[in-house]
């Protein structure tokens, strides 16, 4: 079920693979030069010894509930058609593949997971993945809004919340209209595909199963439930965040976790390596450049908390995959063939 066939013009091109990946990469780079070059590395080592490794621990332990909160929110939109128990593995698991694999993959894979458990459609839990990221991107945008008030000088956060807020908002509406809409899309569509017989590849079942994804903007109750979740879910976030900045900054305030998570959120979003290595950084010490910490120790409360998410979705996303029994590298080739044979539609 869900198995998806490696196109033949995919295993002959893969060097268009490549040619793909690199601005992400560049991104990256770019990010890493820049923290070279401000990172004094003794301080660095020292801000690392001399961290409150209980908080850390706490901090830690904390990410178990923000992903079992996550999950409740996931399940809600994809209204409750998996059990808990499957959505929170498939959560770790696409986190294992964002960490490891590029072009955001991770979404794609963790769409093919849930479709081959749990017997759902490919693209209506593609439409949920597309929902649940929307939503994160209004928090982020309100997160920054909600503190950039407190927080002096900083108008690139102003402006970057507001030109992502824009592009969220009108990504709300579109997916807000498609729900409404589906018969007037359907039918839509299926007088395009005689017109323009190559749309056929698309099939209107994929669209079909698309925009059922989208139908929980349109039932108040479920919809509701989703923003009480996600709201946890960054309130957790929050707690989690500023446990590992007091780690590092034992005087730290609620407001810099705050807005560190904002722009750290907002940061990720854009196009980089896999795990968003130096993007992740970047964006820490940038944040916390606004409240005139030292940048070394903010890379050091930067790195522990980028590769205590990574080991802790590394582990229990890879006892996921050994759990379904799919192998890393099954699960790449046949994302990266669904979107190459997107692209090529």
């Amino acid at each position: 079920m869900g198995r998806i066939e490696i196109s033949e013009s995919y295993q002959t091109h893969p060097q268009s693979s490549r040619k793909q990946i690199l601005p992400g990469l560049a991104i990256s780079l770019i990010c890493v030069v820049i923290l070279l070059f401000f990172v004094n590395w003794q301080q660095f080592w020292q801000a690392l010894q001399k961290a409150n490794y209980t908080r850390v621990g706490l901090a830690l332990g904390l990410t178990l509930l923000w992903l079992a909160v996550r999950s409740f929110f996931w399940r809600t939109l994809l209204q409750q058609k998996a059990t808990l128990k499957a959505v929170f593995i498939t959560v770790n698991e696409g986190y294992l593949l964002n960490n490891l694999l590029p072009f955001r993959l991770g979404e794609i894979g963790r769409a093919f997971l849930l479709n081959r458990k749990a017997g759902i459609p490919f693209f209506f839990v593609l439409s949920t993945i597309v929902l649940e990221r929307a939503m994160d991107l209004i928090l982020a945008v309100c997160l920054l809004l909600i503190t950039l008030p407190f927080v002096a000088g900083v108008e690139w956060a102003k402006q970057a919340a507001l030109s992502a807020g824009g592009l969220v908002l009108l990504l709300f509406g579109l997916l807000f209209f498609f729900a409404k809409q589906r018969a007037f899309l359907i039918k839509s569509f299926d007088r395009a595909q005689t017109r323009f017989p190559w749309l056929v590849r698309f099939g209107g079942i994929s669209l079909d199963s698309f925009i059922n994804g989208l139908s929980i903007l349109t039932d108040t109750q479920l919809f509701f439930q989703a923003i009480f979740w996600v709201i946890l879910n960054w309130l957790v976030a929050i707690v989690q965040y500023h446990l590992f900045l007091s780690a590092f900054f034992p005087a730290a305030q609620w407001l810099w976790s705050a807005f560190t998570l904002g722009v750290i959120a907002l940061g990720v979003a854009a196009p980089s390596s896999p795990s968003a290595v130096g993007v992740l950084e970047l964006s820490a010490v940038t944040a916390l450049s606004a409240f005139h910490l030292d940048p070394s120790i903010s890379l050091a409360f930067a790195i522990t908390v980028h590769l205590s998410q990574v080991v802790m979705t590394g582990v229990l996303g890879s006892y996921g995959l050994a759990l379904d029994g799919v192998s890393l590298l099954s699960l790449y080739d046949q994302a990266r063939a669904l979107q190459h044979q997107k692209s090529r539609g």
